[in-house]
């Protein structure tokens, strides 16, 4: 996907489990926008390959192996960002997910793990990285990823959806507060996006039938946004939830069948 060096150049960013997936898509992205890139990232490995790439774009970046649901890793995170990188233009708060599970086979701990790393990251992260486009004088720019399913039932992502549905939430009273501050907060809301955790879709002939474009998104296709919520092409967008997901949730159920469409596929199909 091709984008102009120039929406970007000279911010610097931070990407929050930016070694593969969605978040390695929206690095790479920025990278050919002009940004420089912090990959943050549990896995040391994926961190160092994917700033690895960023630097063959061009651009400075910077490796971090940590843990956003640890609050002093997350201000050391912000702290050599500034210092190395000099500033902070750009959060992403990628990280997130959770595996399927029936509500009722849930339990508390469980509730409280899923908790953690879908919310209470974004809000350490957040936290840090604000205070620092304020001391900065930077009006930067806070991406958070969300999901569809925090727009719609979810059958075994109960507590994942309701941590979205509070993510969506939370980037609207955010945009409203920090607004003072020139700094901006967006949200993008994915649907099925070709990455490790997907794998098994690809290729499946269902998927005509229930995307609308009939076929998963790409990474590079969510960093896309990402970009375009980054730059000074959205700068007078703030607290909006832009989903990305080839019209599903426009389709509401609607599936296709033969030329036509139906929300109710009949018995023989």
């Amino acid at each position: 996907m091709e984008t102009s060096n120039q929406l970007l150049a000279g911010k610097v960013a931070i990407v929050t489990g930016g070694g593969d997936g969605i978040g390695k898509g929206i690095a790479l992205m920025f990278a050919r926008s002009g940004a420089h890139v912090v990959i943050a990232d549990r896995a040391a490995s994926a961190a160092e390959e994917a700033a690895a790439e960023v630097s063959r774009l061009g651009r400075r970046s910077l490796a971090i192996n940590m843990d956003v649901r640890r609050p002093e890793m997350v201000k050391e995170m912000v702290r050599r960002t500034v210092a190395e990188l000099g500033g902070l233009d750009i959060l992403v708060n990628n990280v997130g997910g959770s595996p399927r599970q029936a509500f009722l086979d849930s339990s508390e701990s469980r509730w409280l793990k899923i908790v953690e790393l879908n919310l209470n990251s974004v809000f350490f992260c957040t936290g840090a990285a604000v205070r620092a486009m304020i001391e900065g004088q930077r009006r930067g720019s806070i991406i958070n990823i969300s999901s569809i399913e925090g727009s719609r039932a979810a059958p075994g992502f109960a507590v994942y959806s309701a941590c979205k549905g509070g993510l969506d939430n939370f980037t609207k009273t955010a945009a409203v507060e920090f607004a003072q501050h020139g700094i901006r907060v967006n949200c993008i809301a994915p649907d099925v996006i070709d990455t490790a955790v997907t794998a098994d879709l690809r290729g499946n002939p269902n998927l005509d039938r229930v995307i609308p474009l009939g076929r998963i998104g790409t990474p590079e296709e969510v960093g896309g946004v990402a970009v375009f919520l980054a730059s000074d092409l959205a700068s007078y967008v703030t607290g909006v939830t832009i989903l990305v997901d080839g019209g599903t949730f426009a389709a509401c159920g609607w599936q296709r069948e033969g030329s036509g469409w139906v929300n109710v596929p009949r018995p023989d199909k």
